[in-house]
């Protein structure tokens, strides 16, 4: 129990920009970051809780145009922004580096070039359209999920990855992943998403997601020379944009 606490605790810290009292966060031990994988999604419907409740509450005073807005620069600011860096990161090393060892160097800059910045604008654009075009319906049910199936999908990308630097801020969790942390992690967003949408919808999402989540981590692995945190931010980025994008599709299977 005071294992499951520590991963999820830790999983909380990583995910979020609200702190947890240093008084009820256990001490961890190098094993408790493949345990924080296990939490991820749960991590991410109450991050959709979140978005729902002000959905609800901000949907009495705000235009639609305006209220998406609000959602997810909302939804940045409580997670730090870290996945939006990932992907700007990504794209620049993508498109700026002609080896694994040049595309490693441009991830280390702090600085985000002009392609990583188009990147992000496209992908929060997406973002955007995918909410404005969600049915009545379907809206709360996609504020939820979503952030749950894009930390879902950060998990199945660190199974069996290499981590090609030395040291870094996802190293010790893709060092002590295990398929017992994949399969936990797939049970709460399969059971989440089960519930919400159906379970047609559900395998739907675990299937599909799989497949590109895995194709994706080969191939840029191959580009890289493993995964690194910012890969892991490029794809939560990915995936959340098309189950925004989907989710009409998938209530129709449920």
């Amino acid at each position: 129990m005071k294992k499951s606490w520590a991963g999820l605790a830790l999983a909380w810290q990583f995910l979020t920009i609200i702190p947890i009292p240093s008084r009820v966060i256990p001490e961890m031990p190098p094993s408790t970051f493949a345990v924080a994988l296990r939490w991820f999604p749960l991590v991410g419907f109450l991050l959709g809780l979140g978005l729902v409740a002000i959905d609800r509450v901000l949907g009495q005073i705000f235009a639609p145009l305006v209220l998406n807005l609000v959602i997810l620069s909302l939804y940045v600011w409580v997670t730090g922004g870290l996945h939006q860096d990932g992907l700007a990161d990504t794209v620049d090393a993508l498109a700026g580096g002609n080896s694994p060892e040049q595309r490693l160097e441009i991830f280390r800059d702090s600085h985000i070039g002009a392609i990583g910045v188009t990147g992000l604008v496209f992908s929060l654009g997406l973002r955007y359209a995918g909410l404005m075009a969600l049915p009545g319906g379907v809206r709360e049910l996609a504020l939820l999920c979503m952030p749950a199936v894009g930390r879902w999908s950060m998990v199945v990308g660190v199974w069996r990855a290499v981590y090609p630097r030395p040291d870094g801020l996802a190293a010790s969790f893709i060092r002590h992943s295990s398929w017992v942390d994949i399969l936990v992690a797939s049970i709460v967003v399969g059971s989440g998403v089960s519930a919400l949408f159906g379970p047609v919808a559900a395998v739907a999402v675990l299937s599909v997601g799989c497949l590109l989540i895995r194709s994706y981590a080969w191939w840029i692995s191959r580009k890289i020379g493993g995964i690194t945190g910012d890969i892991l931010g490029s794809i939560n980025e990915g995936v959340e944009i098309v189950f925004v994008l989907c989710a009409p599709m998938l209530f129709l299977l449920g």
